[in-house]
């Protein structure tokens, strides 16, 4: 007995299996590349493995890190495997930075390559460094995964093993350990005088809140006779000609001109804005001399074993708020053997810096090339196919490099050889690049006063300038040479007759 065919079930059912045979058929597509993309990757990282096992291994016994703030990826060994003993996660608290430590001796690692942009990597550098592992800190440029690949904290840490085992990462830049604790000291040094001028900008604020125009008549409110009008505001006097009596005999605004500026409104809430400011820079100033204390202290733990002769008495610059406690340049002379400070625009927070970020000597750079090209100071050739795309110095930030940009933008005005190639430069390449060049020039300086204890000559722009004359007059001979020319130099007569011809004419 056959059942009857109803047509509108038949319709729909049909319509319904439609949708879903599409859908299970668009799954069954992605598995298939899925699985073409995972054996392409699988491939691809055989073929990986063939390349590194390839090359010579110059590190039998190395490691990789990847430094993170919660965690630490390491690497042992290199296996083409994914599943591996070689490579192991640690937490990054002290326990598990020790665990980091005994798992690198149980392989019997020696030298270790991590990686790191943040300030994580300082913990674990230092422990390492303690229990005696040849530890290298690679910029993270030089240890890029490569394109394509995917990136995680667990092949990272493989890729770092593999560069650092065929010697292919280069260290970065770490002073000797005195140095470091006083370049801790001079940066968080630097930190407190950002501080305490954030403190002095909200006292111009309240100042002009209240419509005292103190800042207009008065080059810097924290000189004396800003100090004193300051703490007098403070102690609730409010007329302007009182006020104005506290003006120091060098201040170059008359009394009448700080009366007039000290005419305003003292409301409430804005005295306690500039008492509140005025309180936190003190206070930011009382921090500033603790490290200053602490600066000198390390500076004498530095000092050279040799002797030196007795340094030469030179004029002292005037002391400003900011300026040190104590006398730097006596010690900075002892622990360097020599008076940076003779070199023309070097001053002795210029000279501190320098130190603090290089160390006393510059055995580690083998040339003033390589010394130059660490801070940043000269060209970053691009080139290809024959042609210069970019020459333009490498980014970064370098405070030695910043410290002696500083210096070189202080000889504007100075009568020496570094101010006159300073204003020449200038008309030749503009601000920037004249600022650039003259660090560079004092870098240089540096390096071979500091490499073969050399004392700087002053010379001056008179000098100089008959120096480049000379100059120009040998490249103008040697280029009539090449032309097949001769240079005939006019003599005092001939030049003098021509002027007067001129003259006359």
């Amino acid at each position: 007995m056959t059942t009857p065919s109803i047509p509108g079930q038949t319709a729909s059912a049909s319509s319904a299996s439609g949708p879903q045979t599409q859908a299970r058929a668009q799954r069954q597509a992605y598995r298939r590349r899925q699985t073409r993309a995972k054996a392409k990757s699988e491939a691809l990282r055989h073929k990986e493995a063939a390349h590194v096992e390839a090359l010579p291994v110059l590190h039998p016994h190395a490691a990789g890190i990847d430094i993170g703030s919660r965690s630490h990826w390491v690497c042992v060994g290199f296996t083409s495997e994914a599943p591996s003993c070689l490579i192991r996660e640690f937490p990054a608290h002290t326990a598990g930075l020790k665990a980091i430590a005994a798992f690198l001796r149980e392989h019997q690692v020696t030298t270790i390559a991590m990686e790191s942009t943040g300030i994580y990597w300082v913990a674990l550098y230092e422990l390492l460094q303690a229990e005696g592992f040849e530890v290298l800190l690679v910029d993270p440029s030089y240890s890029h995964q490569l394109r394509g690949r995917p990136k995680t904290d667990r092949r990272d840490c493989q890729w770092i093993y593999r560069l650092h085992s065929v010697g292919l990462l280069a260290a970065a830049f770490r002073p000797d350990e005195k140095t470091c604790q006083l370049r801790v000291y001079l940066r968080q040094r630097a930190n407190l005088i950002r501080q305490a001028s954030r403190h002095v900008q909200h006292m111009q604020k309240a100042l002009e809140q209240m419509n005292l125009k103190l800042t207009e008549v008065l080059s810097d409110i924290t000189g004396v006779t800003g100090r004193t009008i300051l703490r007098a505001i403070l102690r609730g006097t409010r007329a302007a000609e009182k006020l104005a009596k506290y003006r120091d005999k060098q201040c170059k605004a008359s009394e009448e001109q700080i009366a007039q500026a000290l005419t305003g409104s003292y409301r409430d809430e804005h005295l306690f804005e500039l008492k509140l400011a005025y309180e936190a820079w003190q206070f930011t100033l009382g921090q500033v001399e603790k490290v200053d204390t602490q600066i000198a202290l390390q500076l004498g733990q530095m000092k050279c074993d040799r002797a030196l002769p007795p340094l030469k008495p030179k004029a002292r610059p005037k002391r400003r708020v900011n300026s040190p406690r104590f006398e730097v340049r006596m010690a900075l002379y002892y622990v360097v053997g020599l008076d940076l400070t003779e070199i023309e625009g070097i001053s002795e927070l210029t000279a501190l810096t320098v130190i603090s970020e290089i160390g006393p000597g510059v055995s580690r750079f083998a040339t003033v090339k390589k010394f130059c090209s660490w801070l940043g100071l000269c060209p970053n050739w691009k080139k290809t196919g024959g042609r210069v795309q970019s020459s333009r110095t490498r980014r970064g930030v370098n405070r030695a490099a910043l410290a002696l940009r500083l210096s070189a933008q202080s000889l504007h005005h100075s009568q020496g050889a570094l101010g006159g190639f300073l204003r020449r430069m200038k008309g030749r390449l503009g601000t920037q690049a004249a600022l650039t060049a003259t660090a560079h020039k004092l870098a240089r300086i540096v390096y071979l006063a500091l490499k073969h204890g050399m004392t700087y000559v002053r010379q001056s722009q008179q000098e100089y300038e008959a120096h480049m004359k000379e100059k120009q007059i040998k490249a103008l001979r040697r280029k009539a040479r090449q032309l097949g020319l001769e240079i005939v130099e006019k003599t005092s007569g001939s030049v003098a007759a021509a002027e007067a011809a001129s003259a006359q004419g």
